[in-house]
């Protein structure tokens, strides 16, 4: 009995089944994820979905002309990105434009003013000491106390308190909102212990920051009269109170308190730099009734500088046992402190909602940029507008993919049978895991994404006309249809690895150089690619595989699309037997 020839034993006659079942599985397998998750539609950027586009320009300090850099604004570009993804945004885009600005788009469905307030607020963190603070054009003398509760730790504008992360609980007397200004500026700027009588705080009707004498008297009795002519009730004062300030200089600033009145700072030197802070994050305490609280990790160096300046606090009466938390001249909190923090962590409570500590930790984490930010331009897309962009996409898409389909049946016919389906598992495919990608990498479906999905179309379309190209040269050499096969796929299968290759290189070099919308055309190109080789190696040569077994197909209808007749094939090559005898000379033999 002859051994089977090689290739065509039981094990490789199944392999087709095999392949189609292993794409069907991951077909069943992609698609009970997407609505499992509940994400079933593909996440849509801003120009198809809608949303908001805010240009943002570098602006040099006095004498730091040269810190606008490449750098620099990358730094800037990553550190914007960390906070609008803090406020759950993992679809929004930072990108820089030229030299200096930069543009930052943010998707419908965001709290598009929080993440404007997040990604312009440029300037950098500090913990300052509160010396006095009271309510904005309030009296300049004790306003009567506002209930506060004492478990909340309610103290000066925001009714917040700092703990060190772990411990007890410290005790403290709450602060009235409001309440009357007291000085307490020494020489250091720096509330301390055991002040002498020169230095203590005195109870006045404005704060009275001492000096040495010369210039810094003059100094204290400007930065006295900037806090006494305050007024935060007013947009263009809150604008510019404290802004170019040094933080080795006392300030003024401006904040809101719980009740949500404005509320004015007198402010000491910098005791804290933002970049001191290594994580900050919201959190909700489960363990006691503190309900959302910050907790703050803080670098090596920084731990020891908080450690300092919190120590020096706690032994104050409150305001001045406060740090305001300062961004861009803008008091964001002013958490009081009843002991030294020295574990390099801290905790900050107080009656925070989830939006207002997640927005607190996020400008912790984030709140130092390297450069100054102003906001050039502010342009919103309508969610109408992006409507309507993705109907032109998607008649576009479908014109290309119908226009496919009509070549498909016009010049391969029967062949179209095992092309369209290909083309549908390919479209499954790409749609379940854009759809998957949106909440997993935060890839979005911009405008040039759908161009390069229409592209893929006829990638994917190009790959089976090789296929079947090959299929019939064969049977114009005179080969019957499963040995043609057999034969051409090893020929198509290079050529189709070596164009799909090429394309996934040019798009994966497009994704790296580029930046923005662009990335997007880039990105849905190169998994169009990959996904190409999948469909055509696991659905198109096995379903070929398996209908050439059909008298259909194998005997060459005319409708097949692979009729010899039609195609001017050879007559079919035959094997031609050795005569028997002796007198037998040599024969040729064609081997089919």
């Amino acid at each position: 009995m002859a051994a089977p020839k090689k290739g065509r034993s039981a094990g490789a006659q199944s392999k087709p089944w095999r392949s189609l079942a292993l794409i069907l599985i991951a077909i069943v397998a992609l698609t009970g994820g997407m609505f499992a998750s509940g994400n079933t539609t593909p996440r849509l950027g801003i120009d198809l979905a809608g949303g908001t586009s805010i240009t943002l320009r570098a602006v040099p300090e006095r004498g730091q002309e040269s810190a606008i850099n490449k750098a620099n604004m990358d730094t800037a570009v990553s550190i914007m990105e960390r906070r609008v993804n803090g406020l759950g945004v993992s679809e929004a885009e930072v990108q820089t434009q030229g030299n200096d600005n930069i543009i930052v788009n943010i998707p419908k469905g965001t709290n598009s003013k929080q993440a404007r307030e997040q990604v312009g607020t440029t300037a950098k963190l500090y913990f300052r000491p509160v010396l006095a603070t009271e309510v904005s054009g309030a009296a300049a003398s004790p306003s009567p106390s506002t209930s506060s509760s004492p478990s909340a730790g309610a103290s000066g504008g925001t009714g917040e308190k700092a703990t060190s992360t772990g411990s007890a609980t410290p005790s403290a007397t709450a602060s009235p909102q409001g309440r009357a200004v007291t000085d307490g500026l020494k020489a250091d700027a720096t509330p301390s212990a055991g002040s002498t009588a020169s230095s203590s705080p005195k109870t006045s009707a404005s704060p009275s920051p001492s000096a040495s004498s010369g210039s810094g008297g003059d100094a204290t009795a400007k930065l006295q009269a900037q806090y006494a002519a305050l007024d935060c009730t007013k947009k263009d004062v809150r604008a510019t109170a404290g802004k170019g300030v040094k933080p080795t200089d006392p300030t003024v600033a401006c904040g809101q308190n719980s009740q949500g009145q404005w509320q004015k700072y007198l402010l000491g030197p910098a005791g804290v730099d933002g970049t001191d802070v290594k994580k900050a994050q919201a959190v909700f305490n489960t363990q006691t009734a503190a309900g959302w609280t910050v907790t703050m990790e803080f670098t090596s160096k920084g731990a020891k500088k908080f450690a300092d300046i919190t120590g020096k606090l706690a032994q104050n009466q409150s305001p001045q046992n406060q740090f305001a938390i300062v961004l861009d001249g803008n008091v964001v909190s002013d958490p009081y402190v009843s002991q030294a923090l020295t574990g390099g962590n801290a905790e900050i409570t107080g009656r925070f909602s989830q939006e207002e500590a997640q927005s607190l930790a996020n400008m912790l984490s984030y709140g130092a940029l390297p450069l100054t930010f102003k906001e050039d331009s502010v342009t919103t897309v309508t969610a109408a507008l992006g409507g309507d962009q993705l109907h032109a996409g998607l008649i576009a898409g479908a014109i290309g993919l119908a226009l496919v389909v009509i070549y498909l049946l016009v010049f391969y016919r029967g062949l179209s049978v095992i092309a369209i389906p290909s083309l549908l598992v390919s479209a499954i495919l790409t749609y379940t895991i854009m759809a998957l990608l949106g909440p997993a990498i935060g890839f979005a479906l911009n405008l040039p994404a759908v161009c390069g999905a229409i592209v893929a179309i006829g990638i994917t379309a190009d790959s089976f006309i090789v296929f079947f190209e090959r299929i019939r040269d064969e049977i114009r050499e005179g080969r019957s249809l499963r040995p043609a096969v057999e034969r051409a796929w090893p020929r198509a299968r290079r050529t189709i690895l070596v164009s799909d290759f090429v394309s996934f290189l040019a798009a994966a070099v497009l994704f790296i150089v580029t930046v923005g919308k662009v990335q997007g055309f880039a990105f849905t190109l190169g998994l169009t690619t990959v996904l190409d080789v999948v469909v055509v190696f696991l659905f198109t040569k096995p379903l070929m595989t398996i209908l050439a077994r059909r008298e259909f197909f194998a005997n060459g209808h005319k409708w097949s699309g692979l009729d010899p007749k039609a195609l001017g094939a050879k007559p079919p090559l035959r094997r031609t037997r050795r005569p028997s005898g002796p007198a037998a000379g040599p024969v040729e033999t064609k081997e089919a």
